[in-house]
């Protein structure tokens, strides 16, 4: 039996917390960035308060909204080195015969989609001069359906007209039902509010590890599996700090069985998964609530849980394109280029609200009550920006922080951009490369 329970801060999981904001982040766009992340933030810290207070143990948070910029661009520094560029040569944006599309080429396989349906090899001239001579939604329609990734440029009206804008723009921010009647032995530690807690996280770039990262802090133990040929050596070491990263060949029937045994073993599943695609490795809806009755779960897509683009693969990048962002601040700025964020700010920001839906969906089962799902989309978050007018940047100095030993080499991990009575915000672990730790949890 799955009923709706409310969703849509205290107003969106009913916390009752209201999280006192401080400052600004200091992201200046052609839309309300600051409120966008400091919001989802706070929803954060609104959860973990109401967490405590189920626990019988009352407590107050604040945001430190400059950390929270510097948080959104990047939490651990590096010292003496550098990450690698996320993006792949050929990925970016195009200018075609009617507009702009933007390529996202990072995977592979995304990649191989786009040339083939360009024709032409991985040269980025090339590549400029076969998309000047298609119309930018055609392109992307041969470019989605050969399997890549790609969003055509739409100003902010045209995607509140489109299909998917209308569909993605009714669904809740974050809308949770609940699942099975559970109990749990589980009680948050008024200083480690999630020790205790398993979360197996099988979510990739970025909103996903944003929300378990978030989750590691509290004290959860965070098992990261990636498949076997992955690697994202750009953001490793930011979004595995205090996580357990693992691999799993799900294609295989050893590893269908062993992605079992660790659901079994979960208190929390994140995953990026479009809907149904978990029960091509025989963890479909029931057979995840039959592994593991109770589980509180949280599910991210980019376009949103229905309409016509429902399936379709996306990322922070694409949706910032399809959703008009970019076409604003283009605009706004008369540049002749696409404009986005100046941050990743809907991966970002839907990653906090994820952390948010997991620890009410924990609360919840504490009360006595049941497991959940919670559905999130990059889309239904970006709906959340507000249009303003772009002001000068504003210039900040660079937050102290902690010095640590990498296996890459030396870094500067800031301080957590949020704070909650008694609680200790902290990394038990440092970051690692995908694939160091074993497929089990700990003992």
């Amino acid at each position: 039996m799955i009923t709706p329970v409310q969703s849509e801060s205290a107003r969106l999981f009913d916390t009752g917390a209201v999280t006192e904001v401080r400052g600004s982040t200091g992201l200046v766009a052609a839309w309300d960035v600051d409120a966008l992340a400091t919001g989802a933030v706070a929803a954060f810290a609104d959860a973990v308060v109401a967490l405590l207070a189920a626990g019988g143990v009352p407590a107050s948070a604040t945001v430190d909204a400059p950390l929270v910029g510097a948080w959104f661009k990047q939490a651990l520094r590096p010292v003496g080195w550098e990450v690698p560029s996320p993006w792949d040569p050929i990925a970016g944006d195009y200018a075609a015969a009617d507009g702009w599309i933007r390529l996202h080429t990072n995977a592979p396989r995304h990649r191989e989609a786009a040339l083939r349906v360009l024709g032409v090899p991985a040269d980025r001239d090339a590549v400029a001069a076969a998309v000047a001579r298609w119309q930018a939604e055609e392109l992307e329609t041969a470019v989605v359906d050969a399997g890549g990734a790609a969003a055509a440029m739409r100003g902010q009206e045209a995607w509140l007209r489109h299909p998917q804008g209308v569909a993605s723009r009714r669904e809740p921010l974050v809308d949770r039902l609940h699942t099975v009647p559970a109990t749990t032995a589980w009680h948050p530690d008024p200083v480690r509010p999630l020790a205790g807690v398993r979360v197996l996280d099988l979510t990739r770039v970025l909103a996903g590890p944003v929300a378990t990262r978030a989750l590691a802090a509290l004290g959860a133990t965070v098992l990261r599996v990636d498949p076997p040929e992955w690697d994202e050596p750009a953001v490793v070491p930011d979004m595995t700090l205090g996580k357990l990263p693992t691999r799993i060949d799900a294609r295989t029937a050893e590893g269908r069985e062993r992605l079992g045994d660790l659901l079994a073993g979960a208190d929390v599943l994140v995953h990026g998964y479009r809907r149904g695609a978990l029960d091509a490795i025989g963890l479909g809806d029931a057979e995840r609530q039959d592994i593991r009755p109770g589980l509180v779960e949280v599910a991210l897509t980019a376009y949103g849980w229905s309409g016509p683009w429902t399936g379709r693969r996306g990322f922070d990048s694409l949706v910032q394109m399809s959703a008009g962002i970019a076409a604003r601040g283009m605009r706004l700025s008369a540049d002749e280029r696409p404009v986005p964020l100046p941050v990743q700010a809907l991966d970002h920001a839907t990653g906090w609200l994820m952390a948010a839906a997991a620890v009410t969906g924990l609360r919840d089962r504490l009360r006595g009550g049941s497991g959940s799902h919670a559905f999130l989309s990059l889309a239904r978050t970006a709906a959340e920006l507000v249009p303003t007018e772009p002001g000068p940047w504003a210039v900040r100095d660079e937050p102290d922080g902690a010095d640590l030993i990498t296996p890459w080499g030396a870094a500067r991990l800031l301080p957590f951009p949020l704070a909650v009575d008694g609680v200790a915000l902290r990394f038990d672990a440092g970051p690692a490369p995908l694939g160091s730790a074993a497929p089990s949890w700990p003992a």
